[in-house]
């Protein structure tokens, strides 16, 4: 019993959140308290707590879901950028699919699904019913029943390429209209330039300057050089956290923390006075840095950020070929200055390109490292299989309530706890491959993500214990409608419980409740520890928060007329995100880059494949029901499906790779037009230096417990 098994799964869940609860009303200090659910308001000095620690004020209310549906989508792209409207947006685009899915799935295919016959069941007892019972597995064979589903397939597929098309065109004509509406930014002004080539007697600094005031002399502004900084980054980072413990110290005024033992975590050694040695060892620090400083200007790379006077001249730059050699003077859109990843600059050709074999490599690893968790997962799912494997447990096994949460929620939430592993893995994955910016690396490990999501979650669940094991999977591909059709339907019970599980309960415990920061914080108020580390508002994971949603609307494209009972959890899972999302994005993270919506075609893609995807089942399911025709006039919808990805393809997204000539020069005519271009150039001609280059100097202020040993000062 299907229904019986998700109510205890939800049950367990409510019970972890209640428990969050509890531990978070040891938090009774406002600052504590703010900086877990209101980040972003605190680092804004906008929050507005009282005195007082409530415990009411960490639950929801009617005021706080008021709060989150009110900003309109203008106000939220003022708030916080256009990739965070997009992925709203992603959201309001499953709640509509899902919405016209629901409606036919519920009203119409359920109904029929039920009066079927093809499973002999006693429908006298509907509580205890088999999910199978509601999907299309009980149509009898043959059934004119089944053109009932031939007809939704067609509809379903219908509805969602219109509202795919209808983002896909309002995304892009709102990418522009923000970009119309942005002030001027570094990166619409400059390009990346790599593999410079080497000239004896001149610097890379100096071919640059000559190259480009030769052959770019009307429109050249400035460039700035990249450095092997790394090391000098690590000393000011190591400069900078004995910085803090240092005022720390001095804050304290404890004597007792003052002194402390030399060696081995301060228990072994001769005693000392740490606020001695942290200031000598800062002074030892802050000569390395001005030693290392010194002597990084020999330390140039092959790559310079060069600005020009116009968007329109640096988008020509970046994309037409530079020099007669195809492997010298390469450009590409330089990214803005705080998303650069400075750490790409310092690796040589030769290890980007082992590095990037090694992701390969690692990623297969991965991938099938990961079928054990998953086998151990089917068998979970199947009790009779557990017994066989564990004879002595079958007397436990035979208590109902330990065999509905072993089935019902012991598999979901072990899947999820080796899954929380897999988007930091596949950052690190991304970070090493020589992307520039980082929000290439977060679209890099979205994909990553979303794939893994797709292959390891899906088809080795579905195929687990079906056709995995059968190398005619592999090698005869006229098969695949066929076993997928048989896999796919058997495996909608796991997936009902894998969305309760980790869509529902994890989006609130996880994304509302913030426990890793409530744990985190608590422990420090009990133990009275001290942070090393800066307050710091997060920024939204936008590589695993995508794929987990995208991965959700694969599994109701795909169980929409297979077990429609999927719909009502999917829709609900929707919503909780639309309420839940806005909150965090008002509240909660602050944007750390700006892409300009550039995932929606990650967005695009996957909900392409999951068409595909439901269509070779369909072709498949109908063969098995003996009604070949709707078989076979189910062959032309993947072709028409791809038809129209094609024309999207072609429509829109060479408006997300760059913008068009006629938008870079109308802002350009208007730039001219602006009084505060001037001062606009004089701050590009040193907005790509690298932060470890600025001139620093030591900051005697110990009052702030949060400022930096290293403070930038002008040239």
């Amino acid at each position: 019993m299907i229904l019986s098994a998700l109510l205890t799964s939800v049950g367990i869940n409510v019970a972890l959140c209640l428990l969050f609860l509890i531990l978070y009303s040891i938090l009774k200090r406002k600052q504590s308290y703010a900086n877990i659910y209101l980040p972003r308001l605190v680092s804004e000095g906008k929050s507005q707590l009282g005195d007082e620690y409530s415990f009411e004020r960490i639950l929801p209310s009617v005021n706080w879901v008021k709060r989150a549906w009110q900003p309109s989508e203008e106000e939220l792209l003022a708030n916080s950028g256009f990739d965070a409207v997009v992925f709203m947006r992603i959201i309001t685009f499953g709640l509509r699919v899902f919405g016209v899915a629901a409606i036919i799935g519920i009203c119409v295919l359920v109904p029929f699904n039920y009066m079927g016959n093809q499973l002999n069941m006693d429908f006298t007892d509907l509580p205890n019913k088999s999910l199978e019972s509601f999907s299309i597995s009980n149509v009898d064979d043959g059934s004119n029943r089944l053109w009932i589903h031939f007809c939704a397939v067609y509809v379903f597929t219908a509805v969602v390429c219109y509202y795919l098309y209808s983002e896909y065109d309002y995304i892009s004509c709102k990418r522009i209209g923000y970009f119309y509406s942005s002030k001027p930014q570094p990166h619409q002004f400059t390009v990346l330039v790599r593999s410079i080539p080497k000239s004896s007697g001149s610097s890379f600094s100096d071919r640059v300057e000559s190259f480009f005031t030769e052959y770019y002399g009307s429109t050249y502004l400035s460039h700035s050089m990249v450095r092997r900084t790394s090391k000098l980054k690590g000393l000011i980072n190591n400069a900078d956290k004995l910085y803090r413990r240092l005022v720390h110290l001095k804050s304290k005024n404890d004597t007792q923390q003052r002194f402390g033992r030399a060696s081995f975590m301060g228990l072994f050694g001769k005693r000392v006075d740490r606020l001695d040695s942290y200031e000598k060892k800062l002074e030892d620090m802050e000569d390395n840095v001005r030693t290392e400083r010194s002597t990084i200007a020999g330390k140039e790379v092959p790559a310079a950020f060069v600005s020009f006077k116009s968007r329109f001249s640096a988008a020509i730059a970046s994309h037409i070929q530079q020099g007669v050699k195809p492997t010298e003077w390469i450009t590409e859109p330089a990214p803005d200055p705080k998303d650069v990843y400075w750490p790409f600059f310092s690796a040589s050709f030769l290890k980007k390109w082992m590095c990037n074999i090694a992701v390969i490599v690692a990623c297969v690893l991965i991938t099938i490292l990961f079928l054990i968790p998953v086998i151990i997962v089917q068998g979970l799912t199947h009790l009779e299989q557990l017994e066989i494997w564990f004879p002595f447990l079958k007397g436990i096994l035979n208590i109902k309530i330990i065999s509905q949460v072993i089935t019902g929620y012991l598999p979901s939430l072990i899947l999820e706890m080796f899954l929380s592993f897999v988007p930091p893995v596949m950052v690190v994955l991304s970070s090493i491959q020589g992307y520039i910016a980082l929000s290439q690396i977060e679209k890099s490990a979205c994909i990553k993500v979303l794939w893994f999501f797709i292959w390891n979650i899906f088809f080795a669940n579905v195929l687990s214990g079906s056709a995995l094991y059968r190398v005619e999977f592999f090698l005869e591909p006229k098969r695949i409608p066929e076993i997928l059709a048989v896999a796919v339907p058997g495996q909608a019970s796991f997936f009902i419980a894998y969305v309760v599980t980790s869509g529902w309960t994890k989006t609130v415990s996880k994304e509302l409740f913030q426990p890793k920061s409530a744990v985190w914080i608590s422990l420090k108020s009990i133990f009275c520890w001290s942070s090393d580390e800066e307050f710091e508002v997060p920024s939204i994971p936008y590589h695993s928060e995508i794929p987990r949603i995208l991965f959700f609307s694969l599994l109701g494209v795909t169980y929409f007329f297979l077990a429609p009972l999927i719909l009502p959890f999917l829709l609900g899972y929707y919503c909780l995100c639309y309420i839940i999302y806005r909150n965090l994005l008002l509240n909660v993270y602050a944007p750390k880059f700006e892409t300009g919506g550039k995932f929606w075609p990650v967005v695009h893609d996957s909900t392409i494949f999951s068409l595909i995807l439901m269509h070779v089942i369909a072709i498949g399911i109908f063969g098995l029901k003996k009604v070949p025709l709707a078989s076979s006039l189910t062959i032309p919808l993947p072709i028409l499906t791809l038809v129209f990805n094609s024309y999207c393809q072609r429509r829109f997204l060479p408006m997300f790779k760059s913008y068009p000539a006629e938008c870079l020069i109308n802002k350009d005519r208007h730039d001219q037009r602006d009084p505060t271009i001037a001062s606009f150039y004089d701050k590009l001609a040193t907005a790509y230096q690298d932060p470890a280059m600025n001139s620093v100097r030591y900051s005697g202020n110990s009052d702030r417990i949060n400022s930096p040993l290293l403070h930038s000062v002008e040239n």
